[in-house]
């Protein structure tokens, strides 16, 4: 799982070429909404590129998404002919049925996808959606989710489609799922508010439209020391009691389902 997903729209060259040395955990590389119309053909064939031969740098390149554009359509048909073979995965935007899914899949075979959730009824085929073949992650759509919804994109307002994509997600058994970008690039105190509330839902991860977002993504989303201390103290004393329920030295109850807790946050550390 990713901390952090950087986006870099696929007609601008420098963002392509910066992208992949920024410090991002993964980037997704857009030829959808933040890509003109009459610029899709030159998205789809420098996107292609960059995938081919990503710049060179010191470390190894992170995973490359690409968001193509809406399923079932001309363009995503030739977005997927350009990019299914380079791409790490693929992420579909404003999913909203099983059969988005599988149009896909058929074109990208053996790729993971994450679909984004931005409507009413792409919430509502949710757990569907989860459960399609391929599916890795839903991702929240948060900008496009607001204008659907006619909400404030508030905390509060947004709190029933987290926690039902959260559900989602666990109930088919695939990884959490991913929060939404923060638009607003110089408040870095509400996007740390925002990521903290994400990940006390179930989220993992979150999307970023600036390397100067990553910072404060990767602290969030990074267990602390005192969270893996816990962790580690907790399935030390699960095992020495033999799978036992037990009470920890500061009076915390123990069993099965607080180890397995521990357990998954030592994992994902």
């Amino acid at each position: 799982m990713n901390r952090s997903y950087l986006f870099a729209p696929g007609h601008n060259a420098k963002l392509l070429d910066r992208v992949f040395t920024a410090g991002a955990d993964a980037v997704m590389l857009d030829l959808e909404d933040a890509v003109p119309p009459a610029q899709k053909a030159a998205a789809r064939r420098m996107v292609a590129a960059a995938l081919a031969d990503p710049p060179a740098a010191d470390a190894p390149a992170p995973p490359a998404w690409v968001r193509v554009n809406a399923a079932r359509t001309d363009l995503c048909a030739a977005d997927l002919d350009a990019v299914a073979a380079d791409a790490h995965g693929i992420r579909i935007p404003k999913a909203e049925s099983p059969e988005d899914v599988a149009w896909v899949a058929e074109r990208a075979p053996g790729k993971p996808i994450i679909c984004a959730i931005e409507s009413a009824r792409g919430l509502l085929a949710a757990a569907e959606i989860a459960a399609a073949p391929g599916v890795a992650h839903l991702a929240m759509g948060g900008v496009d989710l607001q204008q659907d919804l006619a909400t404030d994109g508030s905390d509060l307002a947004t709190l029933h489609a987290r926690s039902h994509l959260v559900v989602c997600s666990r109930a088919a058994r695939i990884g959490p799922p991913i929060d939404s970008v923060f638009p607003r690039l110089a408040d870095d105190d509400e996007l740390r508010a925002q990521a903290e509330f994400a990940r006390s839902l179930g989220f993992f991860g979150k999307s970023a439209i600036h390397p100067r977002q990553l910072p404060v993504l990767h602290a969030v989303f990074t267990p602390t020391e005192r969270e893996l201390a816990w962790a580690r103290e907790v399935v030390a004393a699960f095992a020495a009691a033999d799978g036992a329920a037990l009470r920890l030295p500061d009076g915390e109850f123990v069993d099965l389902p607080v180890a397995q807790r521990a357990e998954r946050l030592l994992a994902r550390a």
